[in-house]
């Protein structure tokens, strides 16, 4: 029995250290598989391919759109002059430049088809502005033509008016007392 008991101890102490093994197995191959890229940077380094591969550009045939090359020639605010090849080499920096400004493009027309909308909405606001200036336009006229009183007839009322003021504190009116006076006999020589 005591036989027994010491196999049965044998083969859980076994059990558990293979359990342990096979665990430990698992997160060391996580390790490697987590350090897989890193591994084959550095077997890149020591096997002495660095520098191997160059990218020169003169087997690449780039065209630049019509539509792109305008704008970049047209933009006076551009900083930057320059080729797409140099000593028959591709100029990368000018590359890249042509890419920013066609993406600057591409983000210019979405800007722009989005205020599509925008612009209808405004549109509509000035037709509606336009409108209402119209009605009250059409109301100031129809304003001035109930209450406006022409200016002839308001200064003959006025003239009226002071010629009453002036009969009645004259006797005559001033203008009427003016042209009934003779000037030639009203100088007397002495």
């Amino acid at each position: 029995a005591y036989r027994m008991k010491q196999n049965d101890e044998n083969k859980n102490d076994k059990t558990e250290r293979i359990q342990q093994v096979r665990s430990m197995w698992t997160i060391i191959m996580e390790i490697l598989a987590s350090l897989k890229n890193e591994k084959e940077v550095v077997d890149y380094v020591l096997k002495g391919s660095v520098g191997q591969y160059v990218l020169d550009g003169a087997k690449v045939v780039f065209r630049v759109p019509w539509l792109l090359a305008c704008r970049v020639e047209s933009d006076v605010h551009q900083h930057w002059r320059g080729n797409v090849y140099e000593a028959e080499k591709l100029n990368f920096l000018t590359v890249i430049q042509l890419l920013n400004e066609a993406l600057r493009t591409l983000r210019d027309e979405l800007h722009q088809s989005e205020l599509i909308p925008q612009l209808a909405y405004i549109e509509n606001i000035s037709v509606t502005c336009k409108e209402l200036l119209q009605n009250l336009q059409a109301n100031r006229l129809k304003l001035k033509q109930q209450h406006y009183v022409p200016r002839r007839g308001s200064i003959s009322r006025k003239q009226e008016d002071w010629e009453v003021k002036w009969k009645s504190f004259l006797g005559l009116c001033p203008l009427n007392l003016t042209l009934a006076q003779d000037p030639v006999s009203s100088v007397q020589f002495i």
